[in-house]
Parts: structure tokens; sequence; C-alpha cells
């Protein structure tokens, strides 16, 4: 046999992706796979469940080509959180599965909050529920689908389905799980929590809870089969893919940050106390005991696809990042061009009712004007976050930082100016996958802990410094920012 190798997991709301890595963190082979997701209705954002599992599949087939299987000691998984995944007793899907972006359960939500449940849910659960809950949606389903609801024997997240598929066990672990229905002291399952949002027979499809390393099964035949992996492969329990990427970036001791500019603007803090606020949502992070405080929006780098696709005409990414830079260089702080990358959504008060677009537009600005500003809007947005983080607990004065921005050095620069942190950047694109990895290593006792885990398979490739000038710049824009959403807030309340 070979030098052990450890295959993470990495399913997300779009596409799945299978990584291998030796113990120093390097990758070793590397597959992905799309799965479309459909809208039947509005609001509804659904996968099929079994188009999920073949998706992962293909991914690790993929991901195995070259490779005796023989060689993968373990395997870890992280997914998407919140959505729903339902299964029956025998464990196949009752319906299709439903993603954290879905918004069908909104009127629950606005039940809640205007008979106090949300209220009641931030100091119980460590945060406000919202559309795409797991709590909102069991409660929608069982109310608009009894015949599925009643069929569901267990309530699954999107890991949490494939382990299934691979293992013929059920389980989640504590990351997963303080989405609704755990005590945020705790970290275990609550019967407060369960009779606050009175989900119909909740309580019995509940998954056994396990901690993110713990060993929860072996590869089975069937999904051997499948795979091209050896049955009998320890398999771990995994987690929420934030925690995976904080590990995978190396973001594992309280007090540090780390920010994912993707689909969501991510950005994230390991404290070792409860401190709660609307603003964040205070969920169980790798270790007992500890938390992994997140604040997060959709309004990061997804606004930036959006630009490209309707308005770049095919351009590059690389062209992207050069007519920015040449705009920053000609200088425009004497007619600021601002940006809201509220799209998709916001982190305001307001929710989805506050509006994106570009503001103070002038005849003379290009395309690399429009660019830089758009880029600008996305940091103004991460620093809000960060900064309702910076209110609560003492953040390490280095992040670690992945995603879009982490592969432009001027993006990384504006936020680096934008916040004061310093970024860097690690020696992968995949941290989800191989935070899963890592987890895998833990429980197969590869690597003795997270620390020691981090310290052996993850290293720093660049950084972004703060500069007194940038700083300076910045700290001009951010005000233009905030006093431009300060006036723009009356014209997005409801009538």
């Amino acid at each position: 046999m070979s030098d052990p190798l450890l295959l993470g997991i990495d399913a997300g709301q779009t596409v799945t992706k299978a990584a291998l890595f030796d113990l120093s963190g390097q990758q070793r082979g590397m597959g992905s796979a799309r799965v479309p997701s459909s809208s039947p209705r509005p609001r509804w954002v659904e996968r099929d469940m079994a188009a999920v599992w073949e998706a992962t599949a293909t991914a690790i087939r993929a991901a195995l080509v070259g490779v005796d299987p023989s060689d993968v000691a373990a395997i870890g998984l992280a997914g998407h959180n919140d959505g729903a995944y339902l299964v029956d007793r025998a464990g196949d899907p009752v319906r299709p599965g439903i993603t954290a972006v879905d918004s069908r359960a909104y009127s629950i939500v606005d039940g809640w909050q205007a008979d106090g449940v949300a209220r009641k849910a931030l100091p119980l659960t460590g945060q406000s529920p919202f559309a795409g809950s797991p709590a909102a949606l069991y409660r929608w389903l069982a109310e608009n689908e009894p015949a599925h609801w009643e069929r569901t024997r267990w309530v699954l997240f999107c890991k949490d389905w494939l382990r299934l598929r691979l293992t013929g066990e059920v389980a989640t672990d504590p990351t997963e799980a303080s989405a609704s229905f755990t005590d945020v002291h705790t970290q275990a399952y609550s019967d407060q929590a369960i009779g606050l949002y009175a989900v119909p027979g909740i309580s019995d499809r509940l998954p056994p809870l396990l901690a993110s390393a713990a060993p929860a099964g072996a590869v089975t035949e069937a999904a051997a089969a499948a795979t091209g992996l050896r049955a009998g492969t320890p398999v771990v329990t995994g987690a929420h893919d934030v925690d995976a990427a904080a590990l995978g970036m190396g973001a594992v001791g309280a007090g540090d940050v780390s920010i994912v500019m993707g689909t969501f603007s991510i950005n994230q803090v390991i404290s070792d106390q409860v401190r709660l606020d609307h603003r964040w949502q205070a969920r169980a992070f790798l270790r007992p005991g500890q938390w992994l405080n997140m604040s997060t929006s959709p309004a990061s780098s997804t606004n930036l696809d959006w630009f490209v696709r309707t308005l770049g005409s095919g351009m590059s990414y690389d062209e992207v990042g050069q007519e920015a830079v040449a705009a920053l260089a000609a200088g425009d702080d004497a007619d600021p061009l601002i940006f809201l990358p509220f799209l998709y959504g916001s982190p305001l008060d307001l929710g989805a009712r506050a509006a994106g677009g570009f503001h103070g537009m002038r005849g003379w600005h290009t395309r690399g004007h429009l660019l830089l500003a758009l880029m600008e809007g996305i940091v103004f947005n991460h620093r809000w976050h960060l900064d309702a983080l910076r209110s609560a607990f003492p953040l390490a004065p280095t992040a670690r930082l992945c995603g879009g921005g982490a592969k432009s050095q001027l993006w990384s620069q504006l936020l680096a100016d934008a916040t004061g942190l310093r970024l860097e950047v690690t020696d992968t694109d995949e941290p989800g996958a191989r935070g899963a990895a890592m987890l895998a290593g833990i429980g197969a006792g590869l690597y003795e802990s997270l620390a020691a885990a981090a310290n052996q398979a993850v290293r720093v490739v660049s950084d972004a410094v703060p500069t007194a000038a940038g700083t300076d710049r910045m700290a001009r824009r951010w005000d233009a920012y905030t006093q431009l959403i300060s006036t723009l807030q009356p014209l997005w309340k409801p009538s």
C-alpha cells in the first residue's frame, strides 16, 4: 500500500466536488459534477436527490483515476446547510431535495416574526429563522405536503443524504444540526427548541448526532460499485461546508477569522463563548464547546458573475481584473461611483427589499470603473459583516480568504484595505473538500487534532496587507457607500 490518501467530498448547491489529498494536504485527484436545480413554482428551488448522489459518484470516480482505491484510508463529507432532504424508512427520497435558497416558507417565518417565535429563537438556538431554515421548511412541508411528511422517516442535510448512500447509515453532526433544533449552549437537541417551532412529529425524524470526525459507517458493496471506492473504507460524519472550509484554510482557533467570497458573503469567527445578535448565527463548531459565528448574506461574487453574464460580452475574469486595475490607476475619486451588491439579497434589516445597482454614473466612466465599483461594493458588504462580528468578538489581525476574491490580487487588496485585516490565501482552491478530508484523517487516527491537521496540511501562498493610502481611500469610499444606503432605505420600506 502506498502512502494513505484522504477523500473529501464537498456538496454545494450546484456543484459537487470530490478531491483526494495526501497527509501533507497536497491534492492528488479531483472530480466534479454539476446538479441542475429546478423551480417548478415561484420561490421553489429543488434538486433531484438521486441526481445529487449520481453526480457525487461521478465526481468520486473522476478523483480516483490512476489511484488504487485501497490507498484511500478514509472519507469525509461537507455540504451546504439548511434546506431539506427527506428519506423514508427504506432510505429512499420522499420528494426532491430543497436547497437553502428556496423561499417557499417565507409566510411561516413572517408568522413567527409576528407572534414572537423568531424573537424567542435567537437566545435559545443562536439564530433567527429564515425561509430556508430546516424548521421553516419542515413546518411548511408538514402543512402543505402532509402525505410526503407522513412518509418521512428521517430529515437530512445534503451531506447526510450522500453519506447514507455511501454507508447505509443515518446520522448528522452538531455543525449542521445547530441550524434549528439544538440549544446554542449545550449544542445538543433541545426539547424547548423542538416545541418552539411546533413541527409535527419532528423529534422522531431528527437523525442521531455524531461528532464531525467520528466514524459513521463504511462504504457498502453497492456504493463501491457505483463510485470505484473500496468496500469497507471508513467514512466519518462530516460537517457543514463553512466549518470544513475554515479547517481546510487552517482557521481553527478561537478568534480565527475565515472569509468566503462566493455565492454568499460568508464571514466567520470561532469563539469559546456564546454571544448572540441577529446579525450573525452562532452555530456549533467542529470542537465541542466552541462556536462558529457566521455573518452572511447572498451578496458577494455572484454579483460579478451577473455582470460578466449580462454586460461582459464574454470577457474572461483576467480581463475583468485588468480593466478594474486600469480604472483604479486612472483615479475616479472626484466622481465616486458606488455599487450596492444587493442583486440577490442583503444583510440589512430590510432583507430582500433592499435593491442593488450603480449610483453616480457619468458619461466618462468606463466598464472598468463599473467593475472596480462592483468589487468595492462586494468588499464593503463583507466589511459590514466583519464590523458586526468585531463588535462582539476579538478578531485575530490576520484572516484566511477563499473564493473569487482570493484569485484576484486587486480584490484581496481592496478587502484588506477596507477591513484592516491582513488576508492570507492558502494552497488549495478546494478548502471545503480539504477540510472534509482532514476530518476523515482525524477520524482515522492519522492526525491527532484539528490544530495538528491544520499545521500539517495547510500552507499560506500569498497575502494582502493593508496600506496607508489604500486604507484612507477605502474609508472615504465606505462613508459614501453607507451614506447612500442610509439615503435609500426609506425607498425600500414597504408602503
